[in-house]
């Protein structure tokens, strides 16, 4: 009964993640796009106010006019809207999704035992550092080292790097499905801290001068743009990592490391792409293509070094496994191996995902999904806990096309 109301709560969760996710990257992405937008001014009036540039736009049958003030506007208006809720919104609810969906069983979804046999607790308090020390790390570069000159090069070279190595630490320490979520959340996590940290109250110390009538230190706007910048690459990198545990072909491969590393660059390249686009079509600079070409070379190139290799069509008869009647596998050959592998985690004790696999017609009735995760994704055992051995999956497979037969 735990593990269906762990469902639910993964599920609505999961649900509340991804639409806080879409209001905090989507008003993201509008303010990259509208700040590579924005031409100087033709008013004068505006001109006057101190308008540094302005966008014509239009959308859903009517007429936009923002304008963008250099350093603060010449009075501040009655309603002032604030974006920060969706960021802290994404994080509340990807860290309690996190807790229920690894953290809450990590014995079975964080620990890899084949790479750290290490109690529950230390997996835990380990994966709570990388979200902390990372950020730490991060928010030192940033600060040292960003407003010097090429500081931008220096702290994103630096930035890649400590990327780097967290991610072959997460991956060298925890379960691969494990590893890529948390290197995302790793990112996220420094994502909306330096919304709390560092742009939010920026923006108050801005508006506090204006109301006090003070000169505006203009650090402020450059500190929030350079974390919001930084943000808005680190954002297709973290729904790489998050959209991976569907996809066991990447986190299980033997490099997994360098898998999500390769893809979060890809992942970063294409960003840069899109947001050098927006100049690129104001005469700024030249076309951006080479960001996309560089980002799809290496998807390619990761595409082909995952494929699968091919299989000899006589491997079956050189690794034979006892039949039933007429040569074919039934219920009767695959139960052992569903008891010693399985029920552990769907018999009658536990049933996860509300799943169960002690009976001969529960088994038909999961038979598709037994498939696809015992044989396809090799998702399954989760972190391959009970040992399952490649033979065992050859009997699945042969299992299940001679038509996971029962009787």
């Amino acid at each position: 009964m735990e593990s269906y109301y762990l469902d639910w709560a993964n599920l609505l969760l999961r649900w509340v993640h991804v639409i806080t996710a879409i209001a905090w990257i989507g008003s993201s992405f509008y303010f990259v796009f509208l700040d590579s937008s924005l031409t100087p001014p033709v008013d004068e009036d505006l001109k006057r106010q101190g308008v540094s540039g302005e966008l014509w736009a239009v959308h859903g049958g009517g007429f936009y006019h923002p304008v963008k003030f250099n350093v603060s506007p010449p009075k501040l208006p009655s309603h002032l809207h604030w974006f920060y809720w969706e960021s802290y919104s994404t994080w509340l609810s990807g860290f309690a999704l996190f807790t229920v969906s690894y953290l809450w069983s990590a014995s079975t979804y964080l620990i890899d035992k084949s790479k750290m046999d290490w109690a529950p607790a230390t997996a835990i308090a380990v994966a709570l550092a990388f979200l902390v020390v990372f950020w730490l790390l991060y928010d030192l570069i940033c600060r040292t080292l960003g407003q010097r000159k090429h500081g931008d090069a220096i702290v994103g070279g630096l930035v890649f790097l400590l990327v780097c190595l967290a991610s072959w630490l997460a991956c060298h320490w925890f379960a691969g499905r494990a590893a890529f979520l948390l290197v995302g959340a790793m990112l996220a996590t420094s994502m909306s801290a330096s919304v709390f940290f560092w742009i939010i109250p920026g923006q108050k110390k801005v508006i506090a001068a204006i109301k006090a009538g003070q000169p505006v230190d203009p650090v402020h706007g450059q500190r929030g743009k350079q974390r919001s910048v930084h943000n808005t690459y680190f954002t297709l990198p973290v729904l790489f990592a998050m959209l991976s545990g569907h996809y066991s072909f990447t986190y299980n491969h033997p490099q997994n490391w360098l898998v999500l590393i390769l893809m979060m660059f890809a992942g970063a390249a294409i960003r840069q792409f899109f947001v050098l686009r927006h100049g690129y079509k104001l005469g700024r600079h030249g076309h951006p293509w080479r960001w996309a070409l560089v980002g799809v070379l290496v998807l390619v190139a990761v595409i082909v070094w995952l494929r699968p290799p091919a299989v000899a069509t006589d491997s079956v008869a050189k690794d034979p496994i006892s039949t039933g009647p007429g040569g074919q596998f039934g219920y009767k050959d695959l139960q052992p191996v569903l008891a010693q592998r399985c029920y552990s985690c769907h018999g009658e004790q536990v049933q996860m995902k509300n799943v169960r696999l002690d009976s001969a017609a529960l088994v038909r009735q999961h038979a598709a999904t037994i498939y696809q995760q015992v044989v396809v994704a090799k998702a399954m055992p989760m972190n391959n806990a009970t040992g399952l051995t490649e033979s065992e999956r050859q009997l699945f497979k042969q299992w299940f096309e001679a038509g996971a037969r029962v009787d």
